[in-house]
């Protein structure tokens, strides 16, 4: 079984909540898109571990995670990450993980060049995490980047960063900012991406005879469909594609397809970062979404934008995604609302719509509110959808409707065995 687990709105629905609860039925987890520019976090035990480069299924000890070919990935943030994760007491070796030696280096200077970007655009920026994740995606697609592999080879990989950086250096300076030296990046590649060399292989050679030795693969996203480079809501996106349709080619196996695909949805609406969000609330709900949600980026640490369910948002990202069925996650923040607020259509200059728009009409929409009655109780120790209150079971089956799929999975709290499996 390949199962891709998606995000289907802007991010942050819970995506390694879930990741880490299905895994133990999974050896096998696999990020295939993104960098350290989002974050998954897990509660274990009462502990809570955030990664933003390892997969979730690295909690689980007996599980081999790998960080795939159509990554971006960080050295100094990943070998920091793993000391973190191994400071709480699990180890992490050549057999619990593995890098692709196809998967992209990004390095302080394409941090760098997200920062100086950022500020040349002043009120008009994007909302960058500033991990430099636009610029080495841009420096993929030019050809001139560094991939793991390029590690082995120590005659030639000062020649190519000299080469690379005598290129990027005329941007750098063009922001007014001095020109970075090769022996910077070489100290730097030296002390952060060789200790990682023991993990990275040739991970599509070690899949394809996984799966056709009749393993099952869990491939594990980052964002959602609407941050997707060519669906989201561009250019508010990121740079890489979020859709489970790229999670076979980002890892690395191109010659295989998914057998389902779980899209993560939240019981709420949060984003993060600039761009259109149509059905953000600015009133006490929004206040109280975002406290008892906890509703701050694990990346960044940002307050997180929030506003009610958004069916048009929601319905798009299902599609997009072409979720077999979905999990809805922070059914239990709700659990204290007199009412609770649902986005049901759109306005779209001076008509009610039920489709999500592209470019400007998406800046010019407008949300359309209605409110379901609140349950008032706790659903945290809930086992089955039939202990759920009368009035979320019936908010529960609303969502399943609008967005049309299913629903099996409805977690009432960020522990991992708090969540209901309906089917």
């Amino acid at each position: 079984m390949l199962t891709a687990i998606v995000g289907i709105n802007w991010g942050d629905e819970g995506k390694g909540r879930m990741v880490d609860l299905l895994s133990k039925d999974y050896k096998i987890i696999v990020r295939y898109q993104g960098g350290n520019n989002a974050g998954h976090s897990v509660i274990v035990d009462g502990k809570k571990y955030v990664m933003n480069l390892l997969p979730s299924g690295i909690l689980r000890s007996d599980t081999l995670n790998i960080l795939g070919t159509g990554m971006v990935i960080d050295p100094k943030h990943l070998v920091e990450e793993i000391k973190r994760i191994e400071d709480n007491g699990i180890k992490i070796n050549e057999s619990h993980l593995r890098i692709s030696n196809r998967a992209t280096i990004c390095l302080s200077y394409h941090r760098l060049l997200d920062c100086l970007e950022e500020e040349r655009l002043a009120d008009k920026k994007f909302g960058s995490t500033k991990r430099g994740i636009a610029p080495v995606y841009s420096d993929k697609l030019m050809k001139k980047a560094l991939r793991f592999g390029d590690l082995f080879d120590e005659d030639t990989l000062e020649e190519k960063v000299r080469d690379i950086l005598e290129w990027k250096n005329l941007t750098i300076t063009a922001y007014g900012h001095e020109a970075i030296k090769a022996e910077d990046i070489m100290e730097e590649i030296k002390t952060y991406a060789f200790p990682l060399r023991k993990y990275v292989c040739d991970t599509t050679e070690l899949l394809n005879q996984k799966v056709m030795d009749g393993k099952d693969v869990l491939f594990e996203a980052q964002l959602g469909a609407l941050r997707d480079i060519e669906y989201g809501i561009y250019p508010f996106t990121s740079s890489s594609t979020t859709l489970a349709a790229y999670a076979p080619i980002g890892a690395g196996i191109p010659n295989h397809k998914l057998d389902e695909v779980i899209g993560i949805i939240k019981a709420y609406s949060t984003c993060v970062g600039e761009g259109p969000f149509t059905a953000e609330l600015f009133d006490e709900d929004a206040d109280k979404l975002r406290s008892v949600g906890l509703e701050f980026g694990a990346a960044t640490g940002r307050p997180r934008r929030v506003g009610g369910f958004d069916v048009i948002a929601s319905k798009y990202g299902t599609q997009m995604q072409g979720a077999t069925y979905l999990a809805l996650t922070k059914l239990d923040v709700l659990d204290d609302f007199d009412r609770i607020p649902v986005c049901v259509a759109y306005e779209l200059d001076g008509k009610r719509i039920d489709y999500f728009p592209v470019g400007d009409s998406l800046k010019r929409a407008k949300p359309i509110y209605e409110y379901f009655k609140g349950w008032k109780q706790d659903t945290s120790n809930c086992k089955t959808k039939e202990e759920l209150p009368k009035e979320a079971r019936e908010y529960v089956d609303f969502i399943e409707k609008s967005v049309g799929c299913p629903i099996r999975y409805i977690s009432v709290s960020p522990e991992r065995l708090k969540c209901i499996k309906v089917y």
